[in-house]
């Protein structure tokens, strides 16, 4: 039964990503069942196989490293501050950005990231269809996240037609920055973490080929990438070290005035109708839920988890998560946690939008115009990973 309603939610989810299509005729059937092929071998080898238990224990055991390196400089800064046993979210969740963002600039300065980005980017390229362009900016999305990314491509972007553009910032707001990565893992599993980020790079390809098709000729098919201006290494790491704690600033910011946003919403709509808001959400997005693999028992819950992201952002959340987690079975705890790892919330149709608009102001209001169309096809982006890996649970 499980296998069918996966099948179904499939189904489900490239038909809706057919039914805004530009243009169907066009659309090349063969790179996309071949990328939900790999997407399903990639989730069983993460997920089921002792290789991938390797590669994901691997992977967080970097990031707890750095997590305790990051914890060393917050210590030395705000010891004293939090009660014995106490963990402050902003200490010890938000604040360890700022040292991987360090590390994100070291590894840009001396041109290893440049080329790791590059080489993968090419690879990829081979296997979804599409241009190096649009491969590339998928990869340097996840490495250094979905508004630094256009300042590598500025060279181009003033000359992307309209079609390359929303794959570029489709695969933005598809993907994560590795700067927040750690800080997910504190928060939800990070076998998760890993599986959604594989997923959802083949998953944006996935759904932004079906919604925007289009054909890159050979004289077309370029790859600019702009060289950061020359700095010295002490100038760039103060520069990386601010960028860092201005996202965790932002990040604290937002979730100081989402979750008291909807904490106030919950109650008015309880005063009122005797239910909470997120529960009415709940019942909206339940049965999407349920095609994702979700028993219907849990719909509802997982339901205003999922909408609570795209309303909010995906910290908010898994916050949220985090506090129902003991009453959901294993399976649907999985599901929820890959559908959340993604930047598919309102609030990124301005970040991207503002971020192409500091490069080229033309390009800028292009991208406000798709902006809603570009949250439909990442959300189902993450419903797409989600339901791959319902397969595999």
């Amino acid at each position: 039964m499980t296998y069918i309603i996966a099948i179904l939610g499939l189904v489900v989810v490239l038909g809706l990503a057919l039914l805004a299509s530009n243009n169907r005729k066009q659309v090349n059937y063969k790179p996309i069942a071949f990328m939900i092929v790999l997407q399903l071998v990639l989730a069983y080898i993460l997920l089921n196989t002792k290789f991938g238990l390797v590669v994901i224990k691997g992977f967080a055991g970097v990031f707890e490293k750095l997590l305790e390196y990051a914890a060393a400089g917050v210590n030395f800064v705000f010891g004293g501050i939090a009660n014995d046993g106490q963990m402050p979210f902003f200490l010890n969740v938000l604040l360890p950005i700022v040292f991987i963002s360090v590390l994100i600039g070291i590894f840009q300065y001396i041109k290893v990231l440049p080329l790791i980005m590059k080489g993968i980017g090419f690879l990829l390229s081979k296997v979804n269809g599409m241009g190096k362009l649009e491969s590339y900016n998928a990869i340097a999305s996840a490495m250094v996240g979905q508004s630094e990314v256009f300042i590598t491509v500025k060279k181009q972007l003033g000359r992307i037609p309209e079609h390359r553009l929303y794959t570029l910032c489709a695969s933005a707001m598809s993907t994560v920055s590795m700067s927040i990565v750690g800080a997910y893992m504190t928060m939800i599993e990070p076998k998760y973490v890993v599986t959604a980020l594989v997923l959802n790079l083949f998953g944006g390809f996935i759904i932004a080929s079906i919604i925007n098709p289009y054909k890159v000729d050979d004289n077309e098919d370029i790859l600019e990438v702009q060289e950061e201006e020359k700095q010295s290494f002490f100038e760039m790491l103060g520069e990386y070290i601010m960028d860092g704690f201005k996202v965790a600033i932002i990040v604290g910011a937002m979730l100081i005035g989402f979750v008291a946003l909807m904490a106030a919403i919950d109650s008015v709509f309880d005063l009122i109708f005797g239910v909470t808001f997120q529960h009415v959400l709940g019942y909206i997005f339940a049965p999407v839920a349920f095609i994702m693999g979700v028993p219907w028992a849990e719909a509802v819950s997982a339901g205003g988890i999922m909408a609570t992201k795209l309303v909010t952002n995906e910290f908010v959340a898994m916050i949220q998560l985090g506090k129902v987690k003991e009453a959901m079975s294993p399976r649907t705890l999985g599901i929820i946690s890959v559908f959340l790892v993604s930047f598919a919330n309102f609030s990124s149709i301005g970040i991207i939008a503002g971020a192409v608009k500091g490069l080229s102001e033309k390009q800028g209001n292009v991208v406000a115009r798709f902006g809603l169309k570009l949250l439909y096809g990442a959300t189902l982006v993450s419903v797409l990973s989600a339901i791959i890996v319902s397969f595999i649970l």
